[in-house]
């Protein structure tokens, strides 16, 4: 019985953990989506880059503590976490932008961009 109350309390941790994990990156999304450059590192630009550092770590290590429990339960790794990762990085010129890119995550979960910020 312990161990079953065990594994729960684990269980109920990662989900919550996922839950505030998709906030955080629906948060950074529609930022980006409304023109806010960063989020996809697509340039090397240091400025931006420090910028954005505080938000992609705060995933990162979210992504990692949901992963610690996932394993720890058996399950797969968090999915959405290894999606926004791989999708990191220096890019063509004649792919789309971070907006654009961003519009489509946002698309993809379902959720609507944030209008412009006053």
């Amino acid at each position: 019985m312990a161990k079953a109350d065990r594994l729960e309390r684990l269980d109920s941790r990662r989900e919550a953990l996922e839950a505030e994990y998709c906030a955080a990156l629906v948060a950074a999304l529609q930022v980006t989506a409304a023109g806010s450059w960063g989020l996809f590192d697509h340039k090397p630009d240091r400025a931006t880059q420090a910028k954005i550092a505080p938000v992609v770590d705060e995933l990162t290590d979210m992504g990692a503590s949901i992963d610690g429990l996932r394993a720890q339960l058996s399950m797969a790794p968090f999915d959405l976490h290894r999606q926004f990762l791989a999708s990191r990085g220096p890019v063509a010129s004649s792919k789309v932008g971070e907006p654009k890119q961003a519009q489509a995550w946002l698309d993809k979960l379902g959720i609507p961009a944030a209008g412009p910020a006053l």
